[in-house]
């Protein structure tokens, strides 16, 4: 059995309301075991024996979600262990009270990279590190949306290929 999280993009937010206990059957009418939903921001744990890979899971699960609640679904896949790999190796203070700690997800690695050189960051104002396909992401609360980095991560392009998630929520997904 492999453990997976599919990190949805843009859910209970902008006017897609998409109900944990509706996800979790979804989810489980999808065949998937083990299936539970944390928090309302779009977070599923489960698991699934099949040998079906990454790609295809992805483009089944967004399909069936777009099918059930009406809208362009987007979701990134992580194991249970990349997951845990990028929890633990958060690289800034996580106890910072005066910055919010992110890790920004992305659907291919290349992305991050991308990320990474399209912009000349102040690195007191966005303070950026990438991971093993994963970006880490520590601004100061407050400031999430008005950055070059936010405006950057808030581009249509980058929709589809990236979710971000602070890092309490992600330990939760682990609890």
């Amino acid at each position: 059995m492999t453990s997976w999280i599919a990190l949805l993009r843009g859910v209970n937010v902008g006017g897609i309301t998409v109900k944990s206990a509706e996800l979790r059957e979804l989810f489980e009418s999808l065949g998937f075991g083990g299936v539970r939903t944390v928090l309302a921001s779009g977070n599923v744990v489960f698991e699934t024996a099949e040998r079906e890979g990454r790609a295809a899971l992805k483009r089944r699960i967004e399909q069936a979600l777009g099918e059930r609640f009406a809208y362009d679904a987007w979701i990134v896949l992580v194991t249970w262990a990349e997951l845990e790999r990028a929890v633990e190796e958060f690289p800034f203070d996580a106890d910072d009270a005066r910055r919010q700690p992110w890790v920004i997800f992305a659907t291919e690695t290349a992305v991050i990279d991308e990320l990474i050189q399209a912009i000349d960051v102040d690195p007191e104002v966005d303070p950026l590190a990438a991971g093993d396909g994963v970006l880490y992401w520590n601004p100061v609360k407050g400031t999430t949306v008005d950055t070059p980095f936010a405006k950057l991560i808030g581009k249509a392009k980058y929709k589809p290929l990236t979710t971000n998630r602070n890092l309490r929520t992600l330990q939760r997904v682990l609890g």
